[in-house]
């Protein structure tokens, strides 16, 4: 993973970062520009301007991973209910004014034809894509940018800013240079801004296409605002009606509006929870082309069948009825039967390079409601004590089936940052142990040895969970459950959608969550939230998290976290890439001293399946938290044959 030097200033054209001269001329003229066969009645009957028309001046022409590929064809996956919409951000989301290259090494252009950094690194210019459009067709210009960061900058609506947009003095100023050009400003260096916009988060300002959303907003329109509340039931009032049509793209309501137009490469046709299949179709005005001056994407179709568990998911596969995918299905205890399978599908694996800080990780509220569950948990000698009695290897043997290593939460051994002490502190699976620092925390126990509060009541804590993506988090939980009750902690289990839980774990209402986290690899950089609180996925401080991004809301944390978001400061002020490494070196020795959640397993690299004739996929394909791919590289694959297999 390249990070931008601070030393250095950058003015990356789409042309030279692809590097045209390698993989052929850019096309020129409009007569160079191909289209998909499944427009072309449209085009005829003039419901349809012609391609050249729909593209921008300046296409990018992105670069294919194998070969230019054949239209047509649906790529079938699978979803499920009740919070499984990065499903489709994976797929058919992510698209970000830049990009990560396809290995994670270099970040070019995407939405921006350019982007240039001052020497400073506090200043960030994108300049877009002359005649870009909407998937309606509408322009997209600096002024969608602009309307986001109007919605961004209202209290009303964005109450809480996502942290990539926020500096220690304050949160980034964007303004309009001209039809084409935006600037975004910090008022102290930003050495990771860049890295940030090209990852999962950095999707919000090219997202909210002014056209269609300002009818939702009183300030834009207030003679007809009231009209579209009342014909909205879930709609209170026109924040609340604002909020459900513009909602953020890894929510599920940005994937139950079918009226929003998108710059992704296929737009929803039938919306999510709405029937039991959703289905996306290509973009007429996805504004990328291959080397040859084909419109992509190639595939005609994306569907996702809604099943409602993993083992569908899996028996789906043995019949060929999905096409590529490794989300639920790419679990160690899978691969004995894919294999078994793999000539009846019509499939073969591909690698993910997918190696978060931990695979399974105990997060403890430490921003409790209850004070007396919050005491306790803030006490690092319990959460000594619950780490070294759990027996990580014998989950690995049970539920993983021998793979992956125990560990905490913690960089990997493959990364520049690995850090053995913190890696491998306190995952000695020693009762003994302990009982000796419980004790310390709770020394009194009921009748059923179960360890007792300060009140003389059973001290217990609930987690929850979900069963997703092949991460067997309530089987891991069964196990660390009884361990639990072995040396007297009361752990209870509630399992329920992932959305419901996310929702009651963002506002810091739950006791404990079990989660993965990102960090393992360089990502440890842009995704630091299980290195101190920051970012929207902090389930084990959501409330510190708040505080980190406007001190007059969440909770005012201790000294020791406030010196973590001061130390990561000092990561985001780093001149170049060595002192930057460096300074991260001392923000995860602060980390490791406060063991802040508790991490189990470290998992080994996932898998996936393509069908035989799926060509241009990614392998190993990089995923870390929120790197969401194979997206922004599915436009680019293709079916050899223009059709996936029988």
């Amino acid at each position: 993973m390249g990070f931008i030097d601070n030393s250095k200033r950058y003015l990356v054209s789409s042309a030279a970062a692809l590097g045209l001269a390698a993989m052929g001329a850019l096309p020129t003229l409009a007569a160079d520009y191909n289209q998909a066969p499944f427009f072309d009645d449209a085009v005829s009957s003039g419901a349809l301007p012609p391609v050249e028309e729909r593209l921008p001046s300046n296409p990018l022409v992105f670069e294919t991973l194998g070969s230019i590929g054949e239209y047509g064809g649906t790529m079938r996956r699978a979803i499920l209910g009740g919070g499984d919409q990065h499903n489709m951000v994976r797929t058919i989301g992510h698209e970000n004014l830049v990009r990560w290259t396809a290995d994670w090494t270099e970040i070019k252009p995407n939405i921006a034809e350019s982007f240039e950094v001052s020497e400073d690194a506090t200043t960030f210019t994108f300049k877009l894509r002359d005649g870009m459009k909407w998937s309606d067709g509408a322009p997209f210009t600096a002024d969608d940018v602009m309307f986001w960061y109007e919605v961004f900058s209202d209290e009303r609506l964005t109450p809480s800013k996502h942290p990539i947009y926020v500096g220690p003095e304050g949160a980034v100023e964007v303004t309009k240079i001209d039809d084409l050009t935006v600037e975004f400003k910090f008022a102290s260096p930003n050495g990771l801004f860049i890295p940030n916009m090209a990852y999962g988060f950095g999707y919000y300002p090219v997202n909210y296409p002014k056209h269609y959303l300002s009818q939702f907003h009183a300030d834009h329109n207030p003679d007809g605002i009231q009209a579209l509340i009342d014909a909205e039931p879930a709609a209170a009032d026109w924040i609340s009606l604002f909020n459900l049509k513009s909602g953020p793209m890894h929510t599920p309501s940005f994937w139950q509006n079918i009226d929003r137009p998108t710059l992704h490469p296929w737009k929803l046709k039938t919306a999510y929870g709405s029937s039991d299949r959703v289905v996306a179709e290509r973009n007429p005005y996805f504004w990328k082309v291959d080397g040859e001056g084909n419109q992509l994407p190639y595939f005609d179709r994306i569907t996702y069948d809604q099943v409602e568990d993993p083992e569908t998911i899996l028996l789906k596969a043995f019949n060929g009825e999905i096409d590529y995918m490794n989300r639920h299905l790419g679990r160690p205890a899978n691969r004995a039967v894919l294999t078994d399978n793999m000539e009846r599908g019509k499939y073969s694996f591909f690698d993910t390079n997918d190696l978060p800080s931990n695979g399974a990780i105990l997060m403890l509220n430490l921003n409790n409601p209850d004070e007396t569950k919050n005491a306790v948990v803030n006490n690092i000698d319990f959460r000594i004590g619950v780490s070294h009695a759990v027996n990580r290897q014998e989950i690995i043997d049970l539920i993983y089936f021998g793979s992956g290593r125990a560990a905490q939460t913690a960089p990997q051994p493959v990364s520049p940052l690995y850090n053995e002490e913190m890696a491998l502190q306190f995952t000695e699976y020693n009762p003994d142990l302990a009982n000796e620092y419980l004790d310390k925390v709770l020394p009194e126990k009921d009748g059923d040895g179960f360890r007792l509060d300060v009140n003389g009541d059973r001290f217990q804590l609930v987690f929850l969970t979900a069963d997703v993506f092949g991460a067997q988090f309530p089987d891991v939980l069964e196990l660390v459950a009884g361990y639990a009750a072995d040396v007297g902690v009361d752990f209870q289990i509630r399992v329920s959608d992932r959305a419901r839980l996310q929702e009651i774990a963002a506002s810091a209402e739950h006791d404990a969550y079990i989660w993965n986290c990102a960090g393992g690899q360089s990502d440890a950089y842009t995704s630091p939230e299980c290195y101190l609180p920051f970012g929207t996925a902090v389930y084990w401080a959501p409330e510190w998290a708040k505080w980190g991004v406007d001190p007059s809301t969440g909770i005012e944390p201790p000294a020791e976290i406030k010196a973590l978001f001061d130390q990561y400061n000092m990561v985001k002020a780093a001149p170049n890439a060595e002192s930057r490494k460096s300074e991260m070196e001392k923000l995860l020795e602060l980390a490791k001293a406060q063991l802040l959640t508790i991490g189990l397993v470290q998992s080994d690299p996932a898998f996936g399946v393509a069908r035989n004739n799926i060509r241009n996929h990614p392998d190993p394909l990089p995923i870390s938290g929120q790197l969401w791919y194979p997206a922004p590289y599915v436009s680019q694959m293709y079916y050899e044959g223009g059709k996936s297999l029988p």
